[in-house]
């Protein structure tokens, strides 16, 4: 039953938390816009915050993407979890643990949900695992010499 249930699981895990790091990273773009979200991380003293807000938009744009289809986990997970522990050192850590006054849950949370799904393959229905099955039955279809 629970190898029934696993890939489900990990499918509807990588689903939601890929959902929140698009959203969120779409709202950057289109509700605060770029200049917004500078203007913001430069309050907050990131350093470059013109070079840091697109990279972190671009980021959970594109790393929600791919963890929706479960492609580049390895790669997506720890550079998103690295995305959260900057703002939770950056905006969320003086405020305390609760998310209700701005501390630091949620994206504890989502840093370590990302690195839970970086390396636990996606599962069976993601992208990594169908090309690496692919590729395994490539090497095993090719011609000895």
């Amino acid at each position: 039953m629970l190898e029934r249930v696993r890939p489900i699981a990990l499918l509807v895990g990588r689903v939601v938390i890929g959902v929140v790091f698009f959203a969120h990273g779409w709202q950057k773009f289109t509700a605060t816009g770029l200049s917004g979200v500078t203007a913001f991380f430069d309050s907050l003293g990131i350093p470059l915050a013109g070079v840091a807000a697109p990279a972190v938009a671009v980021l959970e744009v594109v790393g929600g993407i791919a963890f929706i289809l479960g492609a580049g986990l390895p790669v997506f997970g720890p550079l998103l979890a690295l995305d959260m522990l900057g703002a939770i050192v950056f905006l969320h850590a003086g405020n305390g643990f609760f998310v209700e006054k701005g501390g630091f849950e949620f994206v504890l949370t989502l840093a370590a949900t990302s690195l839970a799904i970086a390396f636990s393959g996606g599962g069976p229905l993601a992208v990594d695992s169908l090309w690496q099955r692919r590729r395994t039955a490539s090497s095993e279809a090719a011609p000895v010499a």
